[in-house]
């Protein structure tokens, strides 16, 4: 569903990833962890349209995406949920959610997809006349997750995010916590520097010695 070949990314002609390489299929729960400026934001922005790769190809569903805008790459149904909140904190908890449909057109779809991130965030529905800055850190944190499925028209975050894997929605997951990510992902790879140093199935991961000494301290 998605394919990331040879990915060279950075800021100001300066990279931070090199020669990037991962797959993410139809249904999956892939991760990619690594330590604190590893370089797993900068992919993901690349993906998203946020920045423009220096070097490589971004395919969603077969179509090379690397030169669209983020807006764009939106409209084709990737959602991205960036780290923090980032909610628009007068606004209220709906006003928020339907930011997230701008791409929609079909009222009826805005609706109905609505009702689905009601239902898995209740929260959301009984607080969804308040403004966003009066909701807790995880409340807020929960309406950025929804305001991101929005756009998607999904069906349906370590429980809820496994819920919309089952439900067909593939996600990809940038994530420090490694022991956490790893446990959750159906895949994953490790990023070091800015370059993919192993990947495998995410709880045998776990197992590698080499992941526990670098990162669990075991």
């Amino acid at each position: 569903m998605l394919q990331v070949k040879s990915l060279k990314a950075g800021y100001d002609n300066v990279p931070v990833v090199f020669g990037v390489d991962f797959e993410v299929g139809q249904g999956e729960i892939v991760a990619i962890v690594g330590s604190n400026g590893a370089g797993k934001t900068t992919i993901v922005r690349a993906v998203s349209g946020l920045i423009r790769p220096m070097e490589g190809t971004v395919e969603f569903v077969g179509r090379p995406v690397q030169g669209m805008r983020a807006h764009e790459i939106t409209s084709l149904g990737v959602a991205h949920v960036p780290e923090g909140r980032r909610v628009f904190a007068k606004m209220s908890v709906e006003d928020n959610l339907l930011l997230g449909a701008h791409t929609v057109r079909e009222q009826s779809a805005v609706a109905q997809t609505l009702q689905e991130v009601y239902e898995v965030f209740p929260v959301l529905h009984s607080r969804r006349d308040q403004k966003a800055e009066t909701l807790s850190g995880g409340e807020q944190q929960m309406l950025a997750v929804g305001r991101g499925l929005m756009p998607t028209m999904v069906d349906r975050v370590l429980q809820v995010l496994r819920e919309i894997r089952d439900r067909g929605v593939t996600v990809l997951m940038v994530e420090q916590k490694v022991e956490k990510a790893l446990a959750m992902a159906d895949r994953a790879y490790v990023l070091q520097t800015g370059r993919i140093a192993m990947s495998g199935i995410g709880r045998e991961l776990l197992e590698n010695p080499e992941i526990k000494r670098a990162y669990l301290g075991l």
